[in-house]
């Protein structure tokens, strides 16, 4: 897709704004982008983007706010309160997930595309073979717990996957 603005270059930066009902998507080059004056981060740090969509997911606005209870509730351990991490962008203590369990749950998924577990990332450097290594493990990790929780069919699955890298 091409920029809207120069019509030159490959659109990497894709905008969705919703105001008052109505959808507008842009879709521009890094270039143009940046000579409207968005700010562009091609990599945002996860306590920052765990903040922000924390933030937007107790604004009253959002079909999804936090209920104020749990805006209150604070970790045993360290203190923290959800207040204070929309404010800081970092939680206090590794309790804070167990304490802030749910709001934090629903953030995790969408920072994770939809996992509550960080896997990491392969470098972009990383030669094919590395990378199917890294791909087979992860799929062997799934494979055990598909097994472990008797979901065969997705067990099958995993293991067809298996086959096909090696």
């Amino acid at each position: 897709m091409l920029c809207q603005s120069c019509n030159e270059r490959t659109a990497t930066i894709h905008l969705t704004e919703i105001s008052e009902g109505m959808r507008m998507e842009s879709h521009l080059c890094e270039v143009c982008a940046q000579k409207q004056g968005l700010a562009i981060k091609s990599q945002i740090p996860l306590n920052e983007l765990l903040s922000t969509l924390l933030a937007a997911q107790s604004e009253p606005h959002s079909s999804e706010a936090a209920p104020e209870a749990a805006a209150d509730t604070s970790c045993p351990a360290c203190g923290m309160t959800l207040k204070k991490f929309i404010q800081k962008s970092q939680l206090g203590c590794p309790h804070d997930y167990e304490a802030f369990g749910e709001p934090l749950q629903g953030v995790i998924q969408k920072a994770q595309n939809g996992h509550l577990r960080h896997c990491g990332k392969v470098p972009s450097k990383t030669p094919v073979d590395a990378r199917d290594q890294i791909q087979l493990m992860n799929l062997r990790q799934q494979l055990e717990e598909a097994v472990r929780n008797e979901d065969y069919e997705k067990a099958a699955k995993l293991r067809d996957k298996m086959e096909n890298l090696q």
